[in-house]
């Protein structure tokens, strides 16, 4: 048994040494006719201003709310959020302090919640000498280039007792894949003529799995939930992480 305990730590170990060796990695390049409309596309999906991104965009609320439940309402809190788009987080919860990572500023600059923002950063190493209790993020973990060293520094960010909360797609799985095929992508092929699973494989370069293996990597505690069941019939996953490896501090 121990033996056999053994091989299992030294095959995990191979798999998250692996895994991280992959990165830093690059989005795949566009052809020049995706590129044309990507600003404009990108917009309006995150927006909700085509009629199956508005739908997606209120099926989303209730993964808005949950990252909301991960701190008490009226919460003094201190809270980075990364990827923070058009500030929608912002209609389901307000903390005293509230900074933001996002580097497209066209998605928050008209937005009414940018007076609840206390500082912005177009990438999270720009950030120096502060703490906080709560870092969220939503729908951006998939897209990041070198998500280890993200995650890495979102544990020199935390307070002792802080939580890093994570709402992603359950990207590499049927469901997820079946989910946009017949809304998001539907729409999309049949405005532009362009196939949306070019944009979608521009978009994201990190699987659920290998985003959960990296969370695992760093933090001792995760918790998960799913919308749906389990890891393979699910639309989203939702992480709450905390306890930093002493291996990371």
């Amino acid at each position: 048994m121990i033996r056999k305990s053994n091989q299992n730590k030294n095959r995990n170990k191979d798999m998250i040494d692996k895994l991280l060796q992959s990165y830093p990695r690059k989005h795949p390049d566009l052809p020049q006719n995706y590129q044309k409309i990507y600003k404009q596309h990108y917009k309006e999906n995150r927006d909700g201003a085509t009629k199956a991104s508005s739908f997606a965009r209120k099926f989303e609320g209730s993964l808005h709310k949950k990252v909301a439940k991960s701190i008490k309402r009226g919460s003094a809190a201190k809270t980075l959020e990364i990827g923070a788009g058009n500030l929608n987080q912002l209609n389901y919860e307000q903390t005293e302090i509230y900074d933001i990572v996002e580097p497209f500023q066209e998605l928050f600059i008209n937005s009414p919640n940018l007076k609840h923002v206390r500082n912005i950063y177009s990438d999270i190493t720009e950030i120096k000498n502060e703490k906080y209790d709560r870092i969220t993020s939503i729908g951006c973990f998939e897209h990041v280039e070198n998500l280890p060293e993200m995650v890495y520094v979102t544990t020199k960010l935390m307070n002792k007792k802080g939580k890093l909360c994570v709402v992603i797609p359950n990207e590499g799985r049927f469901l997820w894949k079946l989910a946009y095929t017949i809304t998001t992508g539907r729409e999309f092929e049949k405005r532009y003529g362009l196939k949306y699973e070019t944009m979608i494989r521009h978009e994201h370069i990190n699987t659920a799995d290998e985003i959960e293996q990296i969370l695992k990597y760093y933090y001792t505690k995760v918790k998960i939930s799913f919308w749906g069941i389990g890891r393979m019939f699910s639309i989203f996953r939702y992480y709450e992480c905390s306890k930093i490896g002493r291996a990371h501090v």
